[in-house]
């Protein structure tokens, strides 16, 4: 069994920046891909960016790509999403996601298979 904590959110200026942090705990965590998706109310679950275990590669929405970069510390158990010139239109509800190998689609969410409680960021005009 995994948990996954978001934390980082909050209230921030347009053209700002957030960076989210996501803590993973249990003893079945490895080689997990993590992944980062948004909802914001009254629109379905978005991708955002995801990453897998390990090497270089990297998955981004074109709405973030240049903006968010994902990164991870496997050592930490730890994932994070720096979110730079932040928009409104990034206003949503953040949560991580950790998926076992081998993985699926990683812009999925339905691929999934822990999910966090989510973390708010709002972003005023």
């Amino acid at each position: 069994q995994v948990r996954l904590v978001e934390s980082g959110g909050g209230l921030v200026q347009a053209g700002g920046s957030l960076r989210l942090s996501c803590a993973a705990s249990g003893r079945t965590f490895s080689n997990y891909a993590m992944g980062w998706f948004r909802q914001a109310p009254g629109k379905e679950r978005e991708f955002v960016a995801a990453k897998p275990w390990s090497g270089s590669s990297t998955y981004y929405a074109d709405s973030v790509k240049g903006r968010f970069t994902i990164s991870r510390d496997n050592g930490k158990n730890t994932v994070y999403l720096q979110m730079n010139s932040l928009k409104p239109e990034d206003t949503a509800v953040y949560y991580c996601a950790a998926e076992r190998y081998p993985y699926g689609d990683l812009r999925a969410a339905r691929t999934y298979d822990y999910w966090g409680q989510g973390t708010q960021v709002t972003v005023s005009s």
